[in-house]
């Protein structure tokens, strides 16, 4: 076994992969093992009795979304008696942001990556906010996702559809070069996203004020695209995984009360630890003790080489996490040191067209002592209460630590 040679292929099949967004489906048609009693949901495994605030109220607005309790207090009875399954979006072949709720009726984009024949999905981006990924289930949460089930998400699918898909890795490249970071940053992407679809939604928009609404919300919302970059990262990552001998990661998850990750050479092996506390920058009338730990899919961006990782590109985005452009600098420096190479696609202009760091290796991450970085938004840590702030977090380094530690017990290093 060649480890070198094992990370070369992970990394390429990683930075190789073209993900298409191709159309949007309900999650019961397309998600593999999804079923009608199942809510997925971001992060490793997690019971009902250990699980974080903002995911109890993802869990029960999704169960109001589907009709199946009409309050909050009917909802929680259900999610407590074990009639419902809980499962992690990554073993879906699905991401979702914050608490990654995904429910078997909601919309989900089917994102292809057509190098390795590879389907994602993820659900549509509600926005800023109190949402129901951040935890918000109130009357008006609902009734938005209700208005993006029946307007939003059909007329999304019959422009992608119209257009034959849209190049969400091409848009990433370019939005790179626009000051985006791919994360938390993603005001030039979904501002191509929407540009690229606008002339399809007008042209197949059922009337002109549906298409109106749409362009509008999309236009509006700079997280529009966030959702379709998570699934074409997980695509990418997904690439690279089960690559016998492999010391890459090719999962990081948080679900806020675990961190969770994966090794391309280890298989779906969960390595996980506590779910670390958010360095934040916090919206007025919130403090760290309103905060959740750290919670969400959406460090999949990072782990395919964009994210934190690409932030030298996007010094504007500490004016929303908080810190100085020379910290989103030194973070991508830093992730240089932990990573196995730089992306052919993903380049930063502040550093000379440098490509971002990709390929995080577990076995530099443990011998330099530094952790993989992200930036994130934070919820309130109790339901219904939606998001109070944004700021930067380092991964546990046990998990990490952990998984070398596996790896060696099945591979050794001598090979």
């Amino acid at each position: 076994m060649d480890i070198e040679k094992a990370n070369t292929e992970a990394t390429q099949r990683m930075m190789e992969a073209r993900p298409i967004a191709t159309t949007m489906a309900k999650a019961i048609e397309v998600v593999p093992g999804i079923h009608e009693n199942m809510l997925l949901h971001a992060g490793p495994p997690v019971t009902w009795e250990r699980m974080s605030g903002p995911m109890r109220g993802a869990m029960i607005g999704a169960l109001i979304f589907e009709g199946k309790a009409k309050s909050g207090e009917q909802a929680e009875k259900m999610l407590a008696s074990g009639k419902v399954e809980f499962s992690p979006c990554h073993e879906h072949m699905c991401t979702g942001p914050m608490a990654g709720v995904i429910s078997p009726s909601m919309l989900v984009y089917v994102m292809e990556n057509q190098t390795h024949g590879i389907k994602c999905f993820s659900n549509l981006n509600e926005g800023r906010g109190k949402v129901l990924r951040m935890g918000a289930y109130s009357a008006e949460v609902v009734e938005k996702l209700r208005w993006m089930e029946s307007t939003l998400g059909p007329t999304i699918q019959a422009a992608l559809q119209a257009i034959g898909g849209v190049d969400v890795r091409a848009i990433l490249a370019k939005a790179l070069h626009m000051g985006d970071d791919g994360h938390n940053r993603l005001d030039a992407a979904s501002v191509l996203w929407t540009t690229q679809l606008a002339p399809y939604i007008a042209k197949t928009a059922k009337d002109s004020a549906t298409a109106f609404e749409v362009i509008k919300f999309l236009g509006e919302n700079a997280l529009s695209i966030l959702n379709p970059v998570m699934a074409g990262c997980k695509s990418m990552t997904y690439a690279g995984h089960n690559i016998e001998g492999s010391t890459i990661v090719t999962v990081m998850a948080r679900n806020g009360t675990d961190f969770g990750l994966k090794v391309s050479g280890l298989g779906d092996q969960w390595f996980t630890a506590q779910s670390p506390v958010v360095k934040a920058l916090y919206f007025p009338g919130f403090t760290a003790a309103d905060a959740c730990r750290d919670i969400g899919d959406s460090v999949i961006t990072e782990t395919a080489g964009i994210g934190g990782f690409a932030m030298a590109t996007a010094p504007a985005l500490v004016q929303f996490i908080g810190g100085a452009p020379k910290d989103a600098i030194s973070t991508t420096m830093d992730m240089y040191e932990i990573t196995y190479t730089e992306h052919k696609f993903f380049t930063i202009p502040f550093l000379d067209f440098r490509g971002t760091p990709t390929g995080i290796d577990i076995r530099k991450v443990v011998e330099k002592q530094i952790a993989p970085r992200a930036n994130t938004g934070v919820a309130h840590k109790d339901p219904g209460v939606g998001q109070v702030g944004a700021g930067v977090v380092s991964m546990p380094m046990s998990a990490f630590e952990e998984a070398l530690v596996a790896f060696a017990d099945r591979f050794g290093f001598n090979s």
